[in-house]
């Protein structure tokens, strides 16, 4: 994606979802940080990962291999 800042290798192999503590996957194109666990697409920003869960995106099903993870209280 042209005009959006790179992001630090050794960052992105120190962070995890914060909702499921499991690995996240660069999708540079899209400028996110997938968790397939947790079924979300966290935001780059200025070469900056947000890791809210607030603000991420929820992947679609073709977009995700992995079922789901239930919802508490579902």
């Amino acid at each position: 994606m042209e005009g959006s800042a790179e992001i630090d290798p050794k960052l992105l192999e120190i962070l995890v979802c914060p909702l499921t503590k499991g690995p996240l996957r660069y999708d540079r194109e899209a400028q996110e940080l997938i968790s397939e666990e947790a079924g979300l697409a966290y935001p780059i920003r200025d070469g900056i990962p947000i890791m809210l869960v607030d603000e991420a995106r929820q992947l679609r099903d073709d977009e995700n291999p992995k079922k789901r993870l239930p919802q508490p209280g579902a």
